[in-house]
């Protein structure tokens, strides 16, 4: 028997996700808000998003963009792992990224990336 679910239960997931206001660079992956928002917190802005949009391609299910923070001021020094996304309350979501060397008072680029989710199989 085949698997199937609507696109308006993916979009609810994703759009959840994006209720999130902030978004941090870690150094260690959070597993909760005050960790993202500031114990493993190297820098930090407000988080905004794109449409969430069919990802092309049978069954690959939906995807939600977030967007690219450009010259985000590095609060810590340290090795960036992790990305997190966040409210005053809640971490949403989690991922990695490459990991690269920040230095206090420098700047920090994060590009564009996608969160998927994918239809069931």
């Amino acid at each position: 028997m085949a698997k199937s679910v609507h696109d308006t239960v993916l979009d609810t997931m994703l759009y959840k996700i994006a209720t999130a206001t902030s978004i941090s660079v870690c150094a260690t992956q959070p597993t909760t808000q005050p960790q993202a928002a500031t114990t493993y917190r190297l820098a930090s802005t407000v988080a905004t998003y794109g449409t969430v949009v069919d990802d092309p391609g049978a069954g690959l299910g939906r995807k939600l963009p977030v967007n690219t923070k450009s010259t985000i001021p590095v609060q810590a020094s340290g090795d960036a792992q992790h990305i997190a996304l966040f409210d005053g309350s809640t971490l949403f979501y989690v991922t990695t990224c490459t990991t690269q060397a920040l230095v206090s008072g420098n700047t920090v680029t994060i590009p564009l990336w996608e969160i998927q989710v994918q239809d069931p199989t």
